[in-house]
């Protein structure tokens, strides 16, 4: 039984961002590793995670399984891509492809959507 009691996929799934803003993990979370995420759709191969970064939190370089994009809802995320920062807010839009490494951070805090697009995952019919 998953540990989320909310529905993850279905047709239509409608978020209010400010409301899931306000839900994304806790604060010892957020204080201890300077970020914290919530998942709003997980179906098939399609992931929706509203992340949220602290003042100089950020994630270390990684790899994604899919194609992936991200969209800043509040304050200003710097994404290194290939030894090029690029600093998004909102309004803003990026997409990358499979597997190039990224890393992400934030020297004033932010929140973004990443979507991830996973392969590996198979659709539902």
């Amino acid at each position: 039984m998953p540990s989320i009691q909310r529905p993850l996929s279905g047709s239509p799934l409608v978020f209010r961002i400010s409301e899931e803003k306000a839900q994304v993990g806790d604060a010892a979370t957020f204080e201890r590793h300077g970020r914290r995420a919530r998942t709003l759709v997980k179906d098939g191969p399609l992931r929706v995670t509203l992340i949220e970064l602290a003042p100089g939190g950020g994630m270390a370089e990684h790899r994604a399984p899919g194609p992936i994009t991200v969209q800043p809802l509040s304050g200003r995320i710097h994404f290194a891509v290939e030894g090029k920062e690029h600093e998004l807010g909102v309004g803003d839009f990026l997409a990358l492809e499979k597997g190039v490494p990224h890393s992400v951070s934030s020297t004033s805090g932010g929140a973004f959507l990443l979507t991830v697009s996973r392969p590996d995952q198979p659709g539902v019919d």
